[in-house]
């Protein structure tokens, strides 16, 4: 939980550098869009490749090491404007921003590329020392890790970005250029509040990158000290129940039979991560839109609407605790069922949701939308219990990464599919762009709410699978 959740440090702080970045640079909105999108399927494709190393490497060496690598290129983010300022010889204009937003792309391929190394070996271990009936109490709590990491890391930027950097609002210039970067009209008191606030905080946004990659640094040498692999390498027995009577080399043909056998071939692990992309679907939609979404569509202001978004947030994490307890406690490890009636759930949360009049109170808007949290996190959390009970511990970091490609394959419908929509549905409909977006919303919940249920019959796990006698196939 600890590894992992300072993977979130070095992970979440550049949405909190952006508006930094904006007013000093003038980088526009759809550049870091397009970064956004692209570092989203890195690190899905990341999470593949690093699953399939998982199940193999020493997974302290793997994470300690993957979590140093993200610190150093946190480190280098920070000096990326005296990077393009090297490179091109400038501290301004067309050059020097465009090659600033080519380094801070680069960086951030690298920096998913060394995310992946984080989720992958937590879903190996957490395998190997926990049995599978209670995987899913368990790995629910670790779980947890994401939005702790999340709201630390929060919590640490926002205090950088309103405390740290040069004031710089009494330098005319200053605040000239980062008016114009924000396109403020220099006559508007209002909007210039928010200049002023930028130019008090000059460079604060280096800050984000180098705090958080320290506090990573030191995170992986707590990693690397402390952490260990399999019980067998300390001397313990496998656990109950998951031991495998035939033997299988790590390295030979004999894995990659194996691999064919528990995921690549495997359709339980397809149908999980093609029901996955629904979860995910459904639950990005809220957390990129759901400010946006609010204002828009339901008239708060946006300081009620971040409020609203984090409140979804903390019942996600309620969701997930209980949907982990009811698995273990009420279907015996069957998280396919339990996300089935989250899902379920969840798609009456979003109907309701879409019906409340305009005139509805806050808290009852609030209410409707964090319960959809809390049945949306749940099915995100067991997904990946599931895939790893079913592909049994020897391959459930390569049946995560490759449920991986399916969740953030999804920013492609949550992101820019759900952003098109509204445009294109207000250029023919004025003001009925967000309701068409909650029909899909409610028609994506209820899609894998139906997958799911497909699964109802499917056992717990998949351990019988592995001790079938060679002589005698499984059929």
């Amino acid at each position: 939980m600890v590894g992992y959740s300072l993977f979130y440090f070095v992970r979440k702080n550049f949405s909190f550098a952006m508006p930094g970045l904006s007013a000093e640079y003038g980088i526009s909105k759809t550049s870091l869009g397009v970064i956004l999108t692209i570092i989203g399927l890195i690190y899905g494709f990341s999470r593949f490749a690093n699953g399939i190393l998982a199940d193999r490497f020493n997974a302290r060496i793997h994470m300690s090491v993957g979590l140093l690598l993200c610190a150093v290129a946190n480190l280098a983010f920070g000096f990326g404007t005296d990077i393009s300022t090297w490179i091109t010889g400038r501290d301004s204009g067309t050059m020097f921003t465009n090659t600033l937003v080519l380094i801070i792309g680069l960086l951030l391929v690298l920096n998913n590329i060394f995310q992946g190394t984080g989720y992958p070996p937590c879903a190996r271990l957490l395998s190997h020392w926990i049995p599978p009936q209670e995987l899913a109490t368990k790995q629910s709590i670790w779980n947890a890790s994401h939005s702790i990491g999340a709201s630390l890391v929060a919590i640490l930027c926002g205090y950088v970005m309103g405390h740290l950097g040069e004031d710089m609002s009494a330098n005319a210039a200053t605040v000239s250029r980062i008016a114009s970067n924000l396109n403020v009209d220099v006559g508007d008191p209002l909007a210039m509040q928010g200049v002023m606030a930028s130019a008090a905080h000059f460079g604060a946004w280096r800050w984000c990158f180098w705090i958080p990659s320290i506090i990573a640094f030191a995170g992986a040498v707590f990693l690397f000290i402390f952490l260990r692999d399999t019980p067998s390498s300390v001397g313990l027995q496998e656990l109950p129940g998951t031991e495998s009577k035939n033997h299988i080399d790590e390295k030979g043909p004999e894995r990659t039979a194996f691999l064919r056998k528990m995921v690549y071939g495997n359709k339980i692990i397809w149908v999980l991560a093609i029901a996955d992309f629904f979860v995910y679907v459904a639950r990005f939609s809220v957390l990129d839109w759901g400010p946006t979404f609010l204002k828009e569509a339901r008239g708060l202001s946006l300081a009620n609407a971040g409020w609203t978004v984090a409140i979804f947030e903390f019942f996600g994490i309620m969701g997930t605790l209980v949907a982990g307890w009811a698995t273990d406690k009420f279907f015996k490890g069957k998280a396919h069922r339990t996300c089935a009636i989250d899902m379920v759930g969840a798609t009456v949360c979003m109907f309701v949701f879409w019906l409340l009049p305009s005139t509805s109170p806050i808290w009852l808007v609030v209410l409707v939308l964090a319960m959809s949290g809390f049945f949306i996190y749940g099915p995100q959390a067991l997904v990946g219990i599931a895939a790893s009970n079913q592909a049994t511990k020897k391959a459930a970091a390569t049946a995560n990464g490759l449920i991986g490609i399916f969740c953030y394959t999804s920013v492609f419908v949550s992101g820019l599919g759900i952003g098109a929509l509204v445009d294109w549905i207000n250029s023919i409909n004025p003001g009925k762009g967000w309701d068409y977006v909650f029909m899909m919303m409610i028609g994506v919940a209820l899609t894998g709410a139906l997958i799911f249920m497909g699964m109802w019959k499917v056992k717990a796990n998949g351990y019988d699978k592995i001790n079938v006698d060679p002589a005698r196939p499984e059929r």
